[in-house]
């Protein structure tokens, strides 16, 4: 969804993780062994989002709201879905800039520049990214589930629909509702409840529009 915004992404050949084993910065075991390498790889990651914008797919969405009820679920941490407009946003992995106590997961705090070691929290414990990591919960999931569940219409943007447990979202809408699943390499076929648009965001986007006012 962000990659037309300049941001690079997590499973392209060029994406976050080249030159970095994905668990020495995505993992609470990783943030222990060398924190300062995961800090520094999220501050580049941070000053990288405060020079992008959000592209046509963001706007697009945040205008649908004129029309429908709109929640987006996101697997991004970028905040490029708040600054197009949208309102109703589920970050599942985290959030870029924010920042979260390493002693309590629930003090979190707004963060805009680099992230360092002696930052601490207010009882004085060292913060860390406020990101989903491997092994750790995705404590937005069961809301994000329920709103699958009462959803009249799903679209999906983006993504390989490999990583779980974002990827299972898709199985608990109704098997009546209709889906349009967008990505330039698709990993599924169109059938009778899902249609397949190959297209980047952008396009893609703007062809489900079209399709949802038109009906």
């Amino acid at each position: 969804m962000s990659a037309e915004s300049g941001l690079k992404t997590f499973r392209d050949a060029d994406g976050l993780w080249e030159g970095h084993d994905v668990m020495s910065v995505a993992s609470p075991e990783g943030f222990a062994i060398n924190p300062e390498l995961v800090l520094e790889f999220y501050n580049a990651r941070r000053r990288q989002l405060l020079q992008v914008q959000p592209n046509a797919a963001h706007f697009a969405l945040a205008q649908l709201e004129n029309d429908f009820k709109v929640t987006i679920i996101t697997q991004n941490v970028d905040d490029l879905h708040e600054r197009a407009g949208s309102k109703n946003v589920i970050h599942l992995h985290g959030e870029l800039l924010k920042v979260r106590s390493t002693y309590d997961e629930f003090d979190v705090k707004d963060w805009t520049t680099d992230l360092v070691l002696g930052d601490t929290c207010n009882k004085g414990y060292q913060l860390r990214p406020h990101i989903v990591w491997f092994g750790e919960a995705v404590p937005m999931i069961e809301k994000a589930m329920r709103i699958c569940e009462t959803a009249n219409i799903l679209v999906i943007i983006g993504t390989s629909l490999q990583v779980y447990p974002a990827a299972s979202l898709i199985h608990y809408v109704n098997p009546n509702i209709p889906i349009y699943y967008i990505d330039p390499r698709p990993s599924i076929q169109s059938n009778h409840q899902i249609t397949v648009i190959p297209e980047n965001a952008t396009l893609g986007v703007s062809k489900v529009i079209q399709c949802l006012l038109i009906d």
